[in-house]
C-alpha cells in the first residue's frame, strides 16, 4: 500500500472479527518497532503476545472495576460541545474490556525505564524512553493497517498498570504504554466520523 494511503486508512477499530492473525503477519508488525527511533538506540523493547479469549480475559480483569467509570463518562457534559466526538466515546467507553479481547491477540508492548521514574518526570526530557516508546507504537498501528488489520489501544487508568504487571511476572525496571488489539475489523463496525482538517490553517511561518 502506499504511504499516505496507509496514513488515510489508519483508523481505530473497536469491533473484530473472530478471524486469527497469524504469526507470520503478527511478526511483521511487531518488527515495525524496531524501525522506530530510540532515544538510546538500544531499542529496548520487549512483547507478551497473548492469545485467546480466555487468556486474554485473565490480563484485561483488572479493568473490570473500571467499566462503570467509563460508561458514566458518556453521559458527562462535553464543554466542546462537538457531536462527533460525543459520538466517538458513547461508542468506545462501554467496549474498553470488550474490544481487547474480541480480536483473539492481545499485544502489550514494554520499554526499559532507566532514568527517571516514568511518572514523575524532571524535566521535559525525562520523557525521552516513553516518546520512544510511543514512536514505536506508532510503526505498529501503520504496519498492522498495511496487512489489512484494525487496531484500538487502552491506555491503563488507577491502579490497572501495577495488577497487570504482577499477572505477567513483568521484571522491575520495565513499563508498558497501552495494551494493544490488532484483529480484522468486524463487518459493519462502527468508525467514529473524522474531522476535516485544514492544513493550512494549522501552519505558521516563522511566528505564530
Amino acid at each position: 500500500m502506499d504511504f499516505y494511503d496507509v496514513l488515510e486508512k489508519r483508523r481505530t477499530y473497536r469491533d473484530f472479527a473472530r478471524q486469527e492473525v497469524s504469526d507470520k503477519i503478527l511478526k511483521r508488525v511487531i518488527g515495525a518497532v524496531f524501525k522506530a527511533p530510540t532515544n538510546d538506540h538500544l531499542r529496548q523493547f520487549e512483547f507478551i503476545v497473548v492469545r485467546g479469549y480466555t487468556e486474554i480475559a485473565k490480563v484485561v480483569a483488572p479493568l473490570a472495576k473500571n467499566m462503570a467509570a467509563f460508561k458514566n463518562l458518556v453521559a458527562e457534559v462535553d464543554e466542546s460541545g462537538d457531536k462527533d466526538k460525543m459520538a466517538m466515546f458513547a461508542d468506545a467507553l462501554p467496549k474498553q474490556q470488550k474490544m481487547l479481547m474480541e480480536s483473539g491477540v492481545l499485544i502489550i508492548p514494554f520499554f526499559r525505564q532507566q532514568t527517571c521514574p516514568l511518572l514523575q518526570p524532571a524535566g521535559q526530557s525525562s520523557l525521552n524512553y516513553f516518546a520512544s516508546a510511543w514512536c514505536a507504537v506508532e510503526n505498529m498501528l501503520l504496519a498492522a493497517t498495511n496487512e489489512g488489520l484494525g487496531t484500538v489501544f487502552h491506555i491503563p487508568v488507577g491502579d490497572e498498570v501495577e495488577k497487570i504487571k504482577s499477572i505477567l511476572n513483568v521484571p522491575e525496571g520495565y513499563e508498558f504504554t497501552c495494551l494493544l488489539t490488532i484483529g480484522y475489523p468486524a463487518e459493519g463496525a462502527f468508525l467514529p466520523k473524522q474531522k476535516k482538517i485544514r492544513i493550512e490553517e494549522r501552519i505558521h511561518q516563522n511566528v505564530w
